[in-house]
């Protein structure tokens, strides 16, 4: 689970010839203009958005229209000097720092304020008014891994400090305000168990799901033995997760791995304090084959492209593998 991620960098590049500084970046780095919430929202962490105006202005305020660079500042501003672009100046955003909290973000946002000196506000007021030197922790209840534009950012904050300090406190320090914030987690016991041995993929296909849908951190992993019947023992490889999701929808979302259409892959069960959670118990379906089609649709509308593919991948090729 991530709940610290860097934003982008934001650079403005200050010009008396803006049309040529605007060819000269789309030849370099292959992009074009693009609105700038969306330049926000489709930026990675270390990503850098770049404005260009004009050289009189003194405000880093935003205009409406942005270049989105697959490449970290350094990169870009090296550029900018080795090809000796007509820039007057450079200013330099504020560093952009997001925080997941899944819920509470009042509280959340009252606890950074406090605890580092900030100011709160919306994300759109803090770019404005911060500066260089500043930091701006943007609260989100979205997965970091995911596409965050600033209709996702629920309150920032800006604090006035350089942002290598306010990072090294809060890297060390967000274990602890986030047990303030969720003072009771979850840990469950997962068991995946392959009649046919192709732990390789079963594992894969788990640990995908749970690292692109954010579901928890795993805290202990390895194999095991259980019992489903007396005298018979079978392997299981298990892991211990610790999560903020309510038990039931991670035995809901997992149920979509289990079957490719009415081919079970694997036998994945779910345990709290020791407890298993029985299908029979996430809702009202007629079978295990209808659970695992809503699971399966859920998960699809929820996981990445890539993983998807990946997912689809793997599951071809243990269904064609398979001797159910």
């Amino acid at each position: 689970m991530k709940v610290l991620r860097f934003g982008p960098s934001i650079i403005f590049l200050r010009t008396g010839d803006i049309p040529a500084v605007k060819r000269a970046l789309s030849e370099a780095f292959g992009v074009g203009e693009i609105p700038t919430d969306e330049a926000i929202k489709k930026s990675s962490e270390f990503e850098t958005i770049v404005f260009v105006t004009d050289e009189w202005k003194k405000e880093t305020i935003p205009p409406e229209t942005a270049f989105l660079v697959s490449s970290h500042a350094p990169v870009v501003l090296s550029l900018i000097l080795n090809e000796k672009l007509p820039i007057e100046k450079v200013h330099v955003e504020s560093t952009l720092i997001f925080i997941r909290v899944p819920s509470k973000v009042e509280e959340g946002l009252k606890l950074l304020s406090e605890k580092y000196g900030g100011e709160i506000m919306d994300i759109r007021t803090a770019l404005d008014e911060g500066e260089a030197g500043d930091t701006i922790i943007g609260v989100t209840r979205k997965k970091l891994n995911s596409p965050i534009g600033p209709e996702d950012i629920d309150g920032a904050v800006l604090v006035r400090r350089d942002f290598l300090e306010v990072y090294r406190e809060l890297s060390v320090d967000l274990p602890v305000l986030l047990l303030r914030l969720m003072p009771e987690w979850n840990e469950i016991t997962i068991k995946i168990y392959d009649t046919d041995k192709r732990y390789d993929e079963n594992i894969e296909r788990l640990m995908m799901v749970i690292e692109d849908l954010d579901i928890g951190f795993v805290v202990g992993e390895g194999w095991d033995w259980d019992y489903p019947r007396p005298f018979m023992r079978v392997p299981v490889y298990k892991l211990k997760l610790l999560t903020w999701e309510d038990p039931v929808r991670v035995k809901f979302l997992l149920k979509g791995i289990e079957y490719v259409g009415y081919k079970r892959l694997c036998d994945i069960d779910v345990f709290v304090e020791g407890k298993k959670i029985h299908w029979t118990s996430l809702g009202k379906y007629d079978s295990k084959f209808e659970l695992a089609k809503a699971a399966r649709e859920e998960l699809e509308r929820n996981l990445s492209g890539d993983v998807l593919e990946r997912l689809k991948e793997l599951e071809e090729k243990l269904a064609a593998e398979s001797k159910g």
